[in-house]
């Protein structure tokens, strides 16, 4: 899978984000899409010819497999990276609205098309928001997907058309299972960036309008 669309759209958005917002790019760029590209992959490659049952009726191995594992753990990580990245189109969209819209009117009609004011702000803390429920959806699917964030060595399914309940065992499990509490800890770690960046906007910008709204109100008191 190419993931260069990716990267070229969150580096874009990167120069309309604040210090917080940057932070959380360089966390999904290096400890989330790197590792994911260069070592998930491989960990999982061959995940279901590795699946081993004590048994060998046709179509039990099968069965089995799609029972405990109904989304692959990389398959479920690598949605989850696209659904958390792609809020953040809004931003460069509103931006390009904004340039296009001076190039239309042949004139100049904000002080800089990337500040964040105003209806951009608003589409910005709407990206945050988005980003945020993602990433505590996937959380919540991935915890009821496979009762929990661990991977066993060894589950025992009785699922047709196996004759009786048999033991199956998964490979490499405790290798998946560090890349799977490495997943969970930066997604949990982006969530608190995304509920920071969202808190301190909302503070700065209370803050910017009540001392706007203070210098109106101080010379009409003078009078």
């Amino acid at each position: 899978m190419s993931w260069v669309f990716l990267r070229d759209l969150l580096s874009g958005v990167n120069k309309y984000s604040t210090s917080i917002g940057r932070i959380w790019l360089a966390i999904v760029f290096i400890f989330r899409l790197l590792v994911y590209v260069v070592v998930a992959e491989h960990v999982w490659k061959d995940e279901q010819k590795e699946f081993e049952c004590n048994i060998r009726q046709p179509g039990c191995e099968n069965v089995c497999f799609d029972h405990f594992f109904p989304i692959s753990h990389i398959r479920l990580w690598a949605l989850q990276l696209i659904m958390v990245s792609t809020p953040s189109l809004l931003v460069a969209l509103h931006v390009a609205y904004r340039e296009n819209r001076e190039k239309r009117h042949k004139q100049k009609i904000y002080k800089n098309p990337g500040s964040m004011d105003g209806g951009l702000l608003c589409t910005y803390l709407i990206s945050l928001i988005c980003k945020t429920g993602f990433e505590i959806g996937f959380l919540v699917l991935f915890y009821k997907l496979y009762g929990g964030f661990n991977v066993p060595r060894l589950v025992k399914c009785d699922m047709k058309p196996c004759p009786n309940t048999v033991d199956c065992y998964i490979s490499k499990p405790t290798e998946k299972k560090v890349f799977l509490y490495f997943a969970l800890v930066t997604s949990c770690l982006c969530v608190v960036l995304n509920v920071s960046e969202l808190s301190y906007l909302i503070f700065k910008y209370t803050i910017k309008c009540f001392l706007k709204r203070y210098d109106k109100e101080v010379p009409t008191l003078k009078r």
